[in-house]
């Protein structure tokens, strides 16, 4: 049996017969089990390895009073707040096997704000009724290596369609720990010095094939990320993680787009992790000379008049195109 437990995130007040069937069916699988009940209503299904009250403790907050309110978001942010802590205790001390959760709408968000929190590397299982709507899935995902299981059908009740659904989800989430468990732990800190972090777009894919094969003749290891936006944040957090033992940022055009509101924007952090880190970084200019924008429904009067006023506050040179009367 593994040594690190499958943490079952769910809301045991609505949820609790389905919870109950996939804890059932990762345990056969071999796995331990923690389940994390993340209600603020009603009672539980079944008693839970870590109950609501537990978890609203850990964000320093009174389980009656958020039982008790109307305030549904703001009970949500305490029970995700609550649950981080636990989950990143678990992982510091190497004991979190992976992590899955079943839901709707609200209980996806839930779930995938808690998961994102998590390190690269652990397991991620997310199975919605909700994966397939596109305004939803980018929230979902953030930077981290979810997995999303559409369910297709509502997980509300059980039946024959959703044990199903519930018993290949608790053959994947298994399947996973299983791999991590029998393999090596990612290298980190020093021991992660010969991993070399390369941004790179379209624009750059010439460039980057020979850093690559130079580097790589060199006997290190390189990590490339698309630079599209979300690739970009995903690397300063693995930076942040000590994944790296320096960085090639050949494309860091995410703070041009992050600054101008373009699609590609890297967030206010952008550049800021290696430094902090104390790890070499190299520069340059690519992608500045670009925008990603659109569709053109969005060029609305009142963006343009926005990037006219950023441009013109940095005394920058302000473009035909964006010249609003």
């Amino acid at each position: 049996m593994s040594a690190k437990p499958v943490v079952i995130l769910g809301t045991l007040d609505t949820k609790g017969e389905e919870l109950a069937l996939l804890r059932q069916q990762i345990q056969q699988e071999g796995h331990p089990t923690i389940v994390l009940d993340l209600s603020t209503r009603g009672e539980p299904y079944f008693q839970p390895d870590i109950n609501a009250e537990q978890v609203a403790s850990m964000a320093e907050e009174d389980f009656m009073r958020i039982k008790t309110s109307q305030d549904t978001a703001s009970s949500s942010r305490v029970m995700i707040k609550g649950a981080i802590t636990i989950l990143r205790h678990l992982a510091s001390e190497g004991k979190l096997g992976g992590v899955i959760s079943i839901g709707g709408a609200s209980g996806t968000t839930m779930a995938t704000s808690i998961m994102q929190e998590l390190p690269f590397g652990i397991p991620k299982v997310m199975v919605s009724s909700t994966a397939a709507i596109p305004e939803y899935a980018a929230r979902y995902f953030g930077t981290k290596d979810l997995v999303i299981f559409h369910s297709v059908v509502d997980i509300a009740g059980m039946n024959s369609l959703v044990k199903d659904v519930l018993i290949r989800a608790a053959g994947c989430i298994s399947g996973m720990v299983s791999r991590i468990n029998s393999q090596e732990p990612l290298l980190r800190g020093e021991k992660a010095s010969s991993r070399i972090a390369l941004t790179e777009f379209k624009f750059s894919e010439q460039c980057c094939k020979l850093i690559r094969q130079h580097l790589e003749d060199l006997g290190l290891e390189v990590i490339a990320y698309h630079a599209q936006g979300v690739g970009d944040r995903a690397m300063e957090e693995a930076i942040e993680q000590g994944f790296f033992g320096g960085i090639l940022d050949i494309v860091p055009a995410g703070l041009s787009e992050e600054l101008l509101r373009g699609n590609r924007a890297a967030g206010a952090q952008r550049l800021e992790a290696a430094g902090k880190a104390g790890i070499p970084q190299v520069l340059t200019p690519c992608g500045f000379d670009m925008l990603s924008c659109g569709p053109l429904e969005r060029r609305e009067k009142n963006d343009l008049l926005w990037v006219k006023r950023e441009l013109a506050s940095r005394k920058l040179y302000i473009p035909d195109a964006y010249r609003v009367q």
